[in-house]
């Protein structure tokens, strides 16, 4: 990235400057800028690009204003703050511990305006400065030959060999004069994290203008700038609302609905059902079927299109509400993914799940009979699959005229169980939870603790007719998220900051990253920043995986991603489809076990080399999370990204292409 060095400047100034939608980052010089302490604070809550802040002393008698400074900056919420190492002991240690507290990224910096030391003076410098507390080390020296620029340089190289566990990412390294302008362009090659430009006038002798740098580094390469995409409806909510208004006695109002293909075949559901189902607009109206109660239903066959959500909510359904037998169908990838697990769990309610086709394998496929008689009660199942069956298991127990207790072990996507309660609760039907895990399960939200949950389940209830707001879809919004967090600025409209959706973690999974992320109750947005490699379990989220390896590939280092072995039975085998398409874009990556692995490199670092992502002809695999990962990665590769088959976007978002034109 580029970081202007700003002097002089007002408070006001600043913030004019950083609307420029091509300054990415800025340096505030505190020695050099008139700003009190509190109008550096209005300026950094004030601004979400990345903001720099240092105090370069002339004397001891600088360092309580550089301090007073610096402290300020910190607790206002700034993003890096630049330390010389020559601080007094107490004002280091107070500043470090306070960059701690406040997930500011230290720098820790040596300067020498007059000369260029010897190389080893250098790298013990390096590490002295790593030992002083820095997240970044850097160096910035006066270049009087040829032979400094190389020697300053050359550190990318020759320390990177000797300590593997410093990253070029970590340093930032500066010959200062005439002849270091170049040696400023190579330290972006070599991955530093940012570099310094001059906005006006230089803040250091050799600053490169930023018109000129922007020119080198991008050419005409623009980013993504733009405040008004729209999240569409989460087809999670969707459809347990759809199904649940279709169950229910006396007439349901969903608003905010999408009409992508797997809510569209919600609906047909819900009509073959026998609800009545209209739509206005972004508006559902339906009359419900009940009283339900067991074996009330007489239906010889169900289409669930291409959906495996609704597959699995419906098996339940189906063998608890049907009086008969029930062929359940589909269409398009979803007949060769197998239904994982889904025999073992219906069994243990007296269930049969027959194939109605051919298959050489033991697993379970659309399409299928539901067969037996379904005998609710207490059952321990299996969560190891995934959470979707479980949701059905939710929403058919409580219409049965015994209690049940239904503890599921392994649990995997539980927020998405935790959505089927927050419906069935909006449409009268209530069900006690208990968790079972270590207590960070709960202090951290970190849901890779919980070993077990126990629902407890009256029998004889009904769901009654409400009017419910379906929430905006953070899957598809992640996008949108990730769009901007690595190549520019992007804001999302139509999301519940406060969601249980699983994929709410993207804002995690970006603030991990070093993106600079904020919201409010109408609008998310993120700028890019600084990137940094990072590792996370998605074993809870696996829809946004496809999305976070693509992040990754921008993330200098090695990121790692958990949960590969809940990608394998998706619209495709989804985890050799994201290591086929970012091996071909030029990304290493490899899938060890349920960890996927990749190797990234900044995207300034990618423009500066010469090693954007490959472009070309790319395949789907009849994936919408594969489409969408192929249309953002776009805006990072050398050349055009062909997709072969684009239409099967629409699964989740018909408007997918169309917003992210706009």
């Amino acid at each position: 990235m580029i970081c202007i060095s700003l002097q002089k400047k007002t408070a006001e100034e600043i913030l004019s400057i950083m609307d420029d939608p091509f300054v990415e980052m800025a340096e505030i010089r505190g020695d050099l800028c008139e700003l009190s302490p509190q109008e550096l604070s209005d300026v950094i809550e004030s601004e979400e690009k990345p903001i720099l802040v240092s105090y370069h002393c002339g004397g001891k008698e600088d360092w309580p204003k550089a301090e007073s400074f610096l402290v300020a900056a910190i607790e206002a919420g700034v993003r890096f703050v630049d330390l010389d190492i020559a601080a007094p002991v107490q004002i280091s240690k107070n500043i470090q511990n306070l960059c701690r507290e406040n997930a500011c990224t230290l720098i820790r910096s040596y300067h020498d305006y007059d000369k260029t030391p010897e190389l080893n003076f250098l790298k013990q410098t390096i590490l002295r400065s790593f030992r002083y507390g820095a997240d970044i080390a850097k160096l910035a020296c006066k270049a009087e030959s040829e032979e400094d620029v190389q020697r300053i340089i050359g550190i990318y190289d020759s320390l990177l060999e000797d300590n593997h566990s410093i990253r070029a990412d970590q340093l930032i390294l500066i010959a200062m004069g005439p002849l270091g302008r170049e040696a400023r362009k190579t330290a972006l090659q070599k991955g530093a994290p940012f570099m310094f430009a001059s906005y006006d006038e230089p803040s250091a002798e050799g600053q490169i203008p930023f018109e000129e740098m922007h020119r080198w580094l991008y050419g005409d390469w623009r980013g993504v700038h733009k405040s008004d995409f729209h999240a569409p409806c989460s087809k999670s909510f969707a459809q347990r609302a759809i199904l649940a208004a279709a169950l229910a006695q006396g007439e349901s109002h969903l608003s905010g609905f999408g009409a992508c293909e797997d809510s569209l075949s919600a609906i047909e559901v819900a009509r073959a059902l026998g609800a009545k189902v209209s739509r206005r607009g972004d508006k559902l109206k339906i009359q419900g079927i009940g009283p339900v109660s067991e074996r009330s239903l007489r239906i010889n066959k169900l289409n669930v299109g291409e959906s495996g959500l609704l597959t699995r909510l419906c098996i339940p359904l189906m063998a608890a509400l049907n009086s008969q037998d029930t062929l359940i169908e589909g269409r398009g990838t979803l007949l060769g993914r197998p239904l994982n697990k889904a025999n073992d769990i219906m069994a243990a309610f007296g269930i049969l799940l027959q194939n109605q086709s051919e298959h050489t394998d033991k697993q379970v496929y659309v399409p299928l009979s539901v067969k037996g008689k379904f005998f609710p009660g207490t059952a321990e199942i299996s969560g190891s699959a995934g959470s979707q069956l479980i949701s059905g298991l939710l929403m058919s127990l409580p219409l049965c005229s015994s209690n049940s207790t239904l503890f599921v072990s392994e649990p995997k996507s539980i927020p998405y169980m935790f959505i089927t309660q927050d419906v069935l609760k909006r449409f009268g039907v209530k069900m006690s939870c208990e968790l079972e895990g270590d207590s960070k399960m709960l202090e951290q939200q970190d849901w890779s603790y919980c070993n077990g949950i126990c629902f407890k389940i009256k029998r004889g209830q009904q769901f009654k007719a409400t009017e419910l707001a379906l929430e905006g879809d953070w899957s598809a919004a992640a996008a949108f998220l990730c769009y901007g967090a690595l190549f520019g600025e992007a804001e999302v409209l139509g999301l519940n900051t406060k969601s249980i959706q699983a994929d709410i973690t993207i804002l995690d999974i970006l603030s991990d990253a070093g993106a600079c992320v904020s919201y409010d109750e109408e609008v998310v947005s993120v700028k890019r920043a600084p990137l940094q490699a990072f590792s996370y379990d998605l074993n809870n989220a696996p829809d946004l995986i496809p999305l976070a390896s693509l992040l990754a590939a921008f993330c200098p280092g090695e990121s790692i991603i958990y949960g590969a072995q809940r990608l394998r039975n998706k619209e495709s085998d989804r985890a050799q489809a994201i290591l086929e398409t970012l091996s071909k874009m030029g990304v290493q990556a490899n899938v060890i076990g349920d960890e996927i692995r990749i190797q990234g490199m900044g995207l300034s670092q990618r423009f500066a080399c010469g090693k954007l992502l490959k472009g070309g002809k790319y395949s789907s695999f009849h994936d919408h999370r594969m489409v969408m990962l192929l249309s953002i990665a776009q805006m990072g590769a050398d050349s055009p990204i062909e997709i072969d088959d684009t239409a099967c976007v629409s699964k989740s978002f018909p408007n997918f292409f169309e917003e992210l034109s706009l």
